[in-house]
């Protein structure tokens, strides 16, 4: 099948989870005789139209856009509105030129259901939604705007305009699909598609390339989070607990990333004056990977007033580096079962900061924990998140689509 992956961001200039897991996915249709390619907003500040390239064998297609991340949120939503517009301006020609036997697309963003209907329409094929973030729901059980309001509505229009243009949705656990299913009662075709990586680990950093050494760690326990800095992931809940772990010596806690609580996290870690804590920026993916070798422990946090059950796409990274998980989740989410039942780490509910204190302390004492956890992490990967299930289970349903 000719297939045409849709996401709003892409390598190797993101160092989001996101892209790393859509191209992980082309690499693995590739492999499995499919013709993927990429379509995706270019960089910022492409002058020109359409950019194509390669990675890895899998054609990209960048179309020219205004800049999505990392912005003010007014201008974000601008310009994420705009992107199905762009990209047809920009693809029209090469989309009518060769027959497309499917379409690929990953939200968020929201905003891409204009262009899948128009490639649809155009030559008669299926789209899969992978759906990974019910938006904008959990804004609004964030208080961040009011249901009903004119935004809400704005938003909500878009989010339906994209959840029609799929023939199938892919939800990433079965108690997102369960709450996916109560608000959108409609929509029939959706199953459970779990998120995936490829198992391979990068290679480890040689001594000039280590961040350990740079940071002068060695010999620290490393409990380390990587990814998105904002408001969903409720980063005062591993301030906390950084800060808890202050009187163990060895332990240190490493964030990399970004997001609009990373200056909340820097003033916290300067006002309470952790000695204990580092924050960095954002780093290329192929760094990152590197980073992935060198620490002990995955931490994650999840909002405990989330309504949706989200399945953060950085604890892949720990899995396919062996590390023992550890962080917490909204109350209801399966997540928490999942792990813990691999014992592949503890998950607690947001708020049990004692309880998650002292899983913290015990793998900074219990070495052959940490050990047991993160190969059990490992193998929770490849019995439940694999990128070969992820594909042939995408394929198989656009093979034989049923519309919504």
């Amino acid at each position: 099948m000719r297939l045409a992956l849709i996401i709003d961001d892409y390598l190797p200039h993101s160092t989001r989870v996101s892209p790393k897991m859509m191209h992980e996915l082309a690499v693995e249709l590739k492999r499995q005789g499919h013709e993927p390619f990429v379509l995706t907003p270019g960089v910022d500040g492409q002058q020109a139209l359409l950019v194509e390239d390669r990675m890895d064998g899998i054609p990209i297609l960048r179309f020219r856009s205004g800049p999505l991340k990392d912005i003010p949120k007014a201008k974000r939503a601008i310009n994420e509105s705009l992107l199905s517009a762009r990209a047809w301006r920009a693809l029209a020609p090469t989309l009518r030129s060769r027959k497309i036997d499917g379409v690929v697309y990953y939200s968020p963003s929201i905003f891409f259901g204009p262009l899948v209907r128009r490639i649809k329409q155009l030559w008669g094929c299926p789209a899969y939604l992978i759906l990974r973030d019910l938006f904008p729901q959990w804004v609004i059980d964030e208080g961040m705007i009011r249901e009903g309001s004119p935004i809400a509505r704005y938003f909500h229009y878009f989010e339906q305009k994209s959840y029609r243009a799929a023939d199938h949705i892919g939800l990433m656990s079965q108690k997102n699909l369960d709450v996916f299913r109560q608000m959108n009662p409609h929509l029939s075709k959706t199953g459970v598609l779990y998120n995936w990586a490829s198992p391979a680990p990068a290679a480890a950093p040689s001594e000039k390339e280590s961040l350990r050494k740079q940071l002068g760690l060695q010999g620290k326990v490393i409990y380390f989070y990587g990814g998105n800095i904002g408001h969903a992931q409720d980063m005062a809940n591993l301030m906390r607990l950084a800060k808890s772990m202050q009187h163990h010596p060895d332990a240190h806690f490493l964030f990399i990333g970004q997001g609009d609580e990373y200056e909340l996290v820097e003033r916290y870690i300067r006002e309470h004056g952790l000695g204990n804590t580092t924050l960095l920026p954002s780093i290329p993916q192929e760094a990152f990977k590197k980073v992935l070798c060198e620490v002990d422990v995955g931490l994650f946090s999840l909002a405990r007033s989330h309504k949706a059950h989200n399945f953060p796409g950085k604890l892949l990274g720990y899995m396919v580096n062996g590390l023992p998980i550890l962080g917490s989740v909204n109350p209801g989410n399966d997540l928490m079962a999942v792990i813990n039942a691999a014992d592949a780490g503890t998950a607690l509910e947001n708020g049990a900061d004692d309880a998650l204190l002292a899983a913290a302390a015990r793998l900074m004492t219990e070495p052959k924990l940490r050990r047991r956890q993160g190969e059990q992490a490992r193998r929770l990967l490849h019995e439940k998140f694999s990128v070969e299930s992820a594909a042939s289970q995408i394929v198989h349903t656009l093979s034989a689509p049923q519309r919504l």
